[in-house]
């Protein structure tokens, strides 16, 4: 684990806005191979992220609803613990998702050959919903729409199949 001190600081774009900059030689301390992934902790309060670059240093992405969360301004410090996230997916794989695969060898296969970034996309969408209801909703659209489409993922569409789903009732 490697505990410092830094600043929340804004990108003035768009795209990219809160973070924190992370020092080169500590940032490059997580990278293995190409995978960049840390888990953060600051006042108690972990998250996952990865390590990202700009033209003049390495970040962590903020996004509104955690800098709001770590109570912090622009410009504030706070004290940031990293370590390696050794996690598959970035997240925690959710239960309903992960039967799902286990039980479905063709949705599997489908799903495993994503590139990593968008199976923890998938993961993530499942994850985030707190209701076990829904998360399995979300998997079930997931699953089926890897087969639709037989791996060819497109996120309009999944979009789509997950408030079919959402609309069935199933149980």
């Amino acid at each position: 684990m490697t505990s410092l001190t830094v600043t929340l600081e804004k990108f003035d774009n768009n795209l990219w806005q809160y973070h924190f900059p992370i020092p080169d030689d500590i940032a490059e301390s997580f990278i293995v191979n190409k995978n960049r992934r840390v888990i953060c902790e600051i006042a108690t309060i972990k998250f996952q992220a990865a390590l990202m670059k700009s033209k003049d240093y390495w970040f962590v992405l903020i996004n509104q609803a955690l800098k709001e969360k770590l109570a912090l301004n622009q410009g504030e410090p706070a004290m940031l613990s990293l370590v390696k996230d050794k996690s598959e997916f970035g997240h925690e794989m959710p239960e309903e998702l992960q039967v799902l695969l286990d039980q479905d060898d063709t949705g599997n296969k489908y799903f495993r050959s994503l590139t990593m970034g968008k199976q923890r996309s998938l993961v993530y969408i499942v994850t985030k919903v707190k209701n076990s209801k829904s998360r399995l909703n979300k998997a079930l659209a997931i699953v089926e729409h890897l087969k639709d489409v037989k791996g060819e993922l497109d996120f309009k569409m999944l979009n789509e199949k997950i408030k079919h789903y959402n609309n069935l009732n199933i149980y």
